[in-house]
């Protein structure tokens, strides 16, 4: 794959799955492609112990990552008390700045309700520990993920709606309780992301945040595809001029906020001497 011009300024993506096997074999040259595309900093997403222990271990080689430490929702099932001395461990160290990937997936039902209700609750109390914010899943659960998150949210250092798909509906309810909100390639999908294009202007600009999900939600706008169909950090800038093309906003101002919001959100360390390439 060829990165795309940048042109939009230095980027954070706040949500990308660099140990996910797919990057196994090319991950150095998706990292020089996110530089060259603008990328200053990717959050590493933790899904589970096993992959947030490997999260940490990577951003831990790289000054441009930073990592997450949580249970997906799809694992809640193998979630237990007995990997919380692990996780506040992770959660020391200064890579590891937000926990998560946690919250609630009713539309796959890969893990009992019960148990992701009671492994959210459980993040959720490792967060307010922890004092760092959380980096937040929801489908098709939005009632019961509000409901449990309205009794944190007062004490909890920050939250963002990962991946964000939903409609005003669920947005208002979100800004009201403090979160930020992540915006993927899923913008760019004009048949699933109707819904998500028309709340898209409403999130204000001190909210909001980009990320790819990569190598998931490849923009199904983009031409020429990729053949290996893998999505990854360096097509970040083609979601920032989606997104400030639906909000009628100049796309490296646009850009401009996001990273600014990601820095403080995540208390990442602002260098004066980085100077992406694009």
């Amino acid at each position: 794959m060829t990165a795309p011009s940048g042109g939009v300024g230095p980027l954070i993506d706040i949500g990308v799955n660099l140990t996910h096997e797919s990057f196994t074999m090319d991950l150095d040259a998706v990292l020089e492609r996110a530089r060259q595309a603008g990328i200053v900093h990717q959050i590493v997403t933790g899904a589970s112990l096993e992959g947030s222990l490997a999260a940490a271990e990577l951003a831990s080689t790289n000054p441009a990552l930073s990592s997450t430490a949580g249970v997906h929702p799809h694992h809640a099932g193998g979630f237990d008390a007995s990997q919380l001395p692990a996780f506040e461990e992770l959660l020391a160290r200064p890579e590891v700045v937000a926990v998560g990937e946690c919250g609630l997936d009713y539309y796959r039902d890969l893990a009992p309700r019960a148990s992701q209700r009671q492994a959210f609750t459980m993040q959720l109390d490792l967060a307010v520990r922890a004092a760092k914010p959380v980096f937040l899943h929801q489908r098709e659960a939005h009632d019961d993920f509000l409901a449990i998150l309205r009794d944190y949210a007062p004490r909890l250092s920050g939250g963002v709606a990962h991946c964000f798909t939903c409609g005003r509906r669920e947005l208002e309810a979100y800004l009201e309780l403090g979160l930020s909100i992540g915006i993927t390639g899923w913008v760019c999908d004009e048949r699933r992301g109707g819904a998500l294009r028309t709340a898209v202007p409403h999130i204000p600009i001190d909210r909001l945040m980009l990320e790819t999900d990569a190598p998931y939600l490849l923009p199904r706008d983009l031409r020429p595809k990729p053949a290996s169909r893998r999505n990854e950090p360096a097509l970040l800038p083609h979601v920032a001029r989606a997104i400030a093309s639906l909000r009628d906003e100049d796309t490296p101002a646009l850009a401009a906020a996001s990273t600014r919001n990601a820095r403080r959100f995540f208390g990442l360390r602002t260098n004066a001497d980085e100077r992406p390439v694009g």
